[in-house]
């Protein structure tokens, strides 16, 4: 066999410990010799890359957003090519990055071997690829436990919001950018890397993982029920024409709040505010079309 891959899949996902054995049948068809471990803990996820840096070629993660933000770190380190296979709930960095969703098409991708260098951003010092966000989504992350997501699926993400969303008040905050400091009453800030989140809304209508910048949008409106009026232009980036909608560009924020709020970052509580928010160009290498 001419590559060999750490495999690591979140046995905890809603469909890895099923395809786990697959996975290991389908790299080996296409001559990749798969070095599988368990890890069980994401705290534990980038060590274990860290110490296999000698000994592969790549590495294969399958899970969700969660999974691949535990990775980060030891991605970094090591300089290993990154191979998805989307087996989480959301899939959000596979979507920014056309990989299918079905195992066959993600492994025929890590086979071909084409690679691409992406941005990851950070808050605090911790790894994101896709948004990580202060307010609703920080409340969302919190309240979906691994039990409903294993349920219900994208179902349970809207059983979640539809409650998160009831209770939801505006919180202050302060916003500095490299342009521009603002003092804001706002529901949530979030700050996004790659272009897709929350199950395929996206950051912004222009936004790439590889355009070396964040963007930022706070939601500055009092009721939640309004979010219902802009769901289109969730999905599709434009929300930042509304009026009550603050959009930023920019390689560095700062967000402030009166008491340290929760920053949830794909999916994970990570931190807490103040948060300082920054981008690594280029720093990881994914098997990607």
């Amino acid at each position: 066999m001419s590559r060999r891959a750490l495999l690591i899949v979140n046995a905890k996902s809603r469909t890895g410990a099923s395809q786990c054995e697959r996975a290991v049948a389908i790299l080996e068809s296409h001559g990749i010799e798969p070095v599988h471990r368990d890890c069980e803990g994401r705290e534990d996820l980038s060590p274990l890359i860290v110490d296999h840096a000698d000994k592969v070629d790549c590495v294969v993660v399958g899970g969700g957003d969660g999974t691949l933000n535990a990775a980060a770190l030891g991605i970094i380190e090591t300089g290993l090519p990154l191979g998805i296979l989307p087996l989480g709930t959301a899939n959000d960095l596979a979507r920014t990055l056309g990989i299918p969703f079905d195992l066959d098409g993600a492994v025929d991708l890590i086979a071909a071997g084409k690679t691409r260098r992406i941005d990851l951003g950070l808050v605090n010092g911790q790894p994101f690829f896709n948004v990580a966000s202060i307010g609703l989504s920080a409340e969302l992350a919190q309240k979906l436990t691994r039990d409903i997501k294993r349920r219900f699926g994208r179902l349970g993400y809207a059983l979640v919001a539809l409650k998160v969303l009831a209770q939801a008040r505006p919180f202050s905050a302060t916003i500095i950018s490299e342009t521009e400091s603002a003092r804001v009453k706002t529901l949530q800030i979030a700050v996004g890397n790659g272009r897709y989140y929350g199950g395929g809304n996206a950051v912004e209508k222009d936004a790439a993982i590889d355009d070396e910048h964040l963007d930022l949008y706070s939601l500055e409106f009092k009721r939640a029920w309004k979010l219902a009026l802009m769901a289109r232009s969730f999905r599709n980036g434009a929300h930042g024409a509304w009026r009550e909608v603050r959009a930023v560009r920019a390689q560095e924020f700062d967000i402030r709040t009166r008491i340290p709020r929760p920053v949830n970052a794909d999916g994970e509580i990570v931190t807490r505010t103040p948060a300082h928010f920054s981008i690594k160009p280029g720093a990881v290498t994914v098997f990607a079309p």
